[in-house]
């Protein structure tokens, strides 16, 4: 199944995103679960939260990948929102 995660940085928290960035791209690489991911952007193009689409066996899964997430352990999101998400094109 797809999960579409969204997590929203806490203000002023881009310092925290960049200081922890390799980690978590290294993560998305090596979990094996990530279809897509991305950085979400404010109107001047700076980065304020993610986006990635994880391809799991159930809701579970994609809470334990949350879970090992450097962002996460950096307690860099305000929020995080795992929806199933339906790929049409």
């Amino acid at each position: 199944m797809l999960i579409a995660l969204i997590g929203r940085d806490k203000p002023g928290a881009l310092q925290t995103r960049l200081d922890n960035r390799d980690a978590h791209v290294g993560y998305l690489k090596s979990s094996g679960m990530v279809s897509q991911a991305g950085p979400l952007l404010d109107a001047e193009g700076q980065m304020i939260g993610s986006l990635v689409i994880l391809e799991v066996e159930d809701m579970a899964a994609a809470e334990t990948w949350v879970a090992g997430d450097p962002y996460g352990h950096a307690g860099l999101f305000a929020s995080v929102e795992l929806i199933p998400w339906n790929k049409v094109i």
